[in-house]
């Protein structure tokens, strides 16, 4: 068989090892001819491949980003995208396609499906918001260095008794600000899942400065927004692609907070580092676990799946079920969060 690889949208940690996974199995197991697209599904439009074998893959587990690159092109928003990726698909005869991607690059390989193309895909987000699957690659690394930050930042918070905010990605769903705010003990955690009212978090701090610490930390998703009927009016700001504008909501709190209270704020956006760098054991294993299920899946005949973890174990799901869905944070564990500040 002939096997397409691409890797589309955001970078993580743990895409090398995924990679990896698909062409030692594929190659030196089933023997298939892996053929890696460049930069996701742009790369399939315009017919960028390159070939990927056991050579390709040397040295590459601890890797950071994707050594196949990645791009934020969807071949179903673009006129002609669609009939485009068939045309290059039957062009380098290629017999199956594994994505490895978030929520963007998933939709779009269900609409590649619908098209008649034989597709698996693998989840891949810092934001851990693709339905189906307990957890995607990059997830356990993101909070890691989220988490690492949080601890260094509360040294400085109580040397200058400060109020420090931490902003961390996550658009449509607070999976890294929740759990790296547990892990890291931040004092209150805001999430896109539960809107805030800034009137709570002024009388909580001052509550909290007067009784019994002088300084707090303050965990915020980029995605997170006041409640509508409270003090607080904001809208969030994006970019030229939809993407939220980094440090947006960590200033307008800033300035809300310090204007209310008094209190010295100060922000600290972590960004594209939580996306970059090397993987963690976690993000290596997982990554290894879904390709090696994805290939053994096109090698069986099973497509237009996804690889998912359910539990300790690796499922296959119908990508349909996937495509436009988010994973939100459950409220058991918002209310943990919201506990232990």
């Amino acid at each position: 068989m002939r096997v397409g690889l691409l890797t589309g949208g955001g970078d993580v940690p743990g895409l090398n090892a995924a990679i990896r996974a698909v062409v030692k199995r594929g190659e030196g197991q089933y023997g298939h001819s892996i053929i890696g697209f460049r930069n996701g599904w742009k790369g399939v439009v315009d017919g960028d491949v390159r070939p990927l074998g056991r050579g390709d893959i040397r040295n590459v587990l601890s890797q950071g980003g994707t050594l196949l690159g990645t791009a934020r092109f969807h071949p179903h928003r673009n006129d002609g995208g669609l009939d485009a990726v068939v045309q290059t698909l039957e062009a380098e005869r290629i017999d199956a396609l594994i994505c490895i991607g978030g929520d963007g690059t998933l939709h779009a390989a269900s609409k590649v499906a619908e098209a008649g193309v034989p597709v698996v895909g693998i989840p891949k987000t810092i934001d851990n918001d693709v339905w189906g699957t307990d957890a995607s690659i990059g997830f356990d690394t993101a909070v890691t260095i989220a988490t690492e930050a949080i601890d260094r930042i509360h040294t400085t918070a109580e040397s200058h008794n400060r109020v420090m905010i931490v902003e961390v990605m996550g658009r449509h769903a607070g999976w890294i600000a929740v759990t790296s705010g547990i892990a890291g003990g931040a004092e209150i955690v805001l999430a896109p899942e539960e809107p805030f009212d800034i009137e709570r978090i002024e009388k909580f701090l001052r509550h909290r400065h007067r009784a019994h610490a002088s300084f707090s930390i303050i965990v915020v998703a980029e995605g997170a927004i006041p409640a509508p009927g409270t003090a607080m009016e904001y809208e969030t700001e994006v970019g030229q692609f939809g993407e939220i504008v980094a440090g947006a909501i960590g200033e307008r709190l800033k300035a809300e907070i310090a204007q209310r209270t008094g209190f010295d704020t100060r922000v600290t956006v972590l960004g594209h580092v939580q996306r970059g760098g090397i993987p963690t054991a976690q993000d290596r294993i997982l990554g290894s676990r879904f390709g090696m299920a994805a290939i053994d899946a096109v090698t069986a005949g099973r497509t237009n799946v996804m690889t998912a973890l359910r539990g300790e174990e690796v499922e296959l799901v119908p990508i349909a079920d996937v495509a436009g869905k988010v994973k939100h944070v459950p409220g058991d564990l918002l209310q943990v969060a919201s506990a232990l500040a």
